[in-house]
């Protein structure tokens, strides 16, 4: 018989991410689960012994530091070893991050089992997940932190096949691309676009170059002055507020990017705009458009 302890979690959410149940399992010899479906996320780490998994009519043989990962709605099997059965924490989690969240973490149908060296972490986290299991919005919102960090564990010491260089590319300027149109509004810099990427500034224009036909800079800037002649048109607020709310600290240095890049000045422009005399929301919102599908073609 499995030595079990199992928690779930009722009520349903609407959200990112969120914890369904978890537990640790101390498993006798050739206790299995399957063929059978699970309805949401689950990872399970063995903290000791052996077994095999089976999914998409792969076989792989686990042990002491790895784990797994099992996809909703997909057909699994796994099974302790006869001599040396496992004991293994795990978590079940849904929400609408979850499917981004498990790509960016380099799991995958096609990838499912991972190594990590935070056994002690990972322990901790679920046993801290089964510590506060009542009901109560303190503890829900614990256990969902608890989840995040059980990830972040995963992610930051998982030993995954390493993606081709062109994966990684594309991943670079993704991540590069979302940080802006994320921060835009923020007093930011290319170091800082750099810095979340982990890569150098220079090397982070090649690739910008590369995939999106302009510099970073130049996509910075050309967003914050699309989006302020958007707030310009759509919007009352004074100029100086705007600046502020496109990541210019300083109203005349927005002016100035402004006048370069729309040949008038913000006051002008929507002058112009309520007198009719520029079409209203076509160019910039085309302009959007078009940085956006540049950015969904990286992300394809």
């Amino acid at each position: 018989m499995e030595k079990a302890y199992k928690l779930e979690f009722g009520g349903k959410k609407n959200g990112s991410l969120f914890l369904n149940c978890c537990g640790m399992s101390r498993t006798e010899p050739f206790h299995s689960f399957g063929p059978a479906i699970k309805p949401h996320y689950v990872i399970h780490f063995i903290l000791s012994g052996k077994g095999k998994f089976t999914i998409s009519g792969k076989e792989y043989y686990l042990e002491r530091g790895c784990g797994f990962l099992i996809p909703p709605n997909e057909l699994v099997f796994y099974q302790a070893d006869g001599e040396d059965p496992w004991t293994y924490v795990w978590v079940g989690f849904y929400g609408g991050m979850t499917e981004e969240v498990i790509k960016t973490m380099g799991l995958s149908l096609a990838d499912p089992v991972f190594k990590s060296d935070k056994e002690k972490e990972l322990y901790q986290s679920v046993m801290d997940m089964i510590e506060h299991n009542t009901f109560g919005v303190a503890n829900e919102l614990r256990r969902d932190g608890q989840l995040h960090l059980f990830l972040s564990l995963i992610a930051e010491s998982a030993h995954i096949e390493e993606k081709g260089e062109e994966d990684k590319v594309d991943n670079y300027v993704r991540r590069a691309v979302d940080f802006i149109l994320s921060n835009y509004c923020n007093p930011i810099k290319i170091t800082d676009v750099a810095d979340y990427v982990c890569i150098n500034r220079s090397y982070l224009y090649t690739l910008f170059k590369n995939a999106m036909g302009m510099s970073p800079q130049q996509f910075l800037s050309t967003f914050r002055i699309t989006r302020a002649a958007e707030l310009l048109e759509m919007t009352s607020l004074p100029v100086e507020s705007i600046a502020l709310s496109c990541g210019y600290s300083d109203p005349l240095v927005f002016t100035k990017s402004f006048k370069q890049m729309r040949h008038m000045s913000p006051s002008a422009y929507r002058k112009q705009i309520q007198r009719g005399e520029i079409r209203k929301n076509k160019e910039y919102l085309s302009q959007i458009e078009e940085f956006i599908n540049q950015a969904d073609k990286i992300n394809s």
